[in-house]
């Protein structure tokens, strides 16, 4: 049987996260290399003190591919862990290269709270315009 290579994304699986392992194992499933390549991108970004201009220097000290450093970084940065900053960003003061990001962490906090809302909105102007909506679907 193969593995899923999808975000296995379930509730139960977000409490017991406990450190960068389990945050790759979870972001990629049955890809060792790519989760290896993850965590020295996380790991990297994480313990510089600007943004780094480029993430070669991974491929050479820790054995990855060119092609697994690309992909790996690619959806890092499609789910907003990591960012690319320009040098025109007058926040990093001319400083170009990639940085770890808040998107993501943002994001799923926005969606959590728009849940929340949603499930705590008992209006019945809502409650109207949900079965509404529900109907069109049907």
């Amino acid at each position: 049987m193969t593995t899923s290579t999808k975000i296995d994304f379930r509730y139960r699986r977000i409490a017991p996260l406990d450190d960068i392992i389990d945050l790759v194992e979870m972001l990629f499933p049955g890809n060792r290399n790519q989760q290896h390549a993850a965590a020295r991108i996380l790991t990297a970004l994480k313990t510089a003190k600007e943004p780094l201009a480029s993430l070669s220097h991974l491929e050479r000290d820790h054995a990855l591919s060119r092609r697994t450093l690309q992909r790996t970084r690619a959806k890092l940065a499609r789910l907003g862990l990591i960012e690319h900053v320009s040098w025109m960003n007058s926040r990093y003061g001319g400083q170009q290269g990639w940085k770890l990001s808040s998107k993501m962490s943002t994001a799923l906090r926005q969606l959590a709270g728009k849940i929340d809302d949603w499930r705590k909105d008992m209006r019945p102007e809502r409650m109207e315009k949900d079965e509404v909506l529900v109907g069109v679907l049907g």
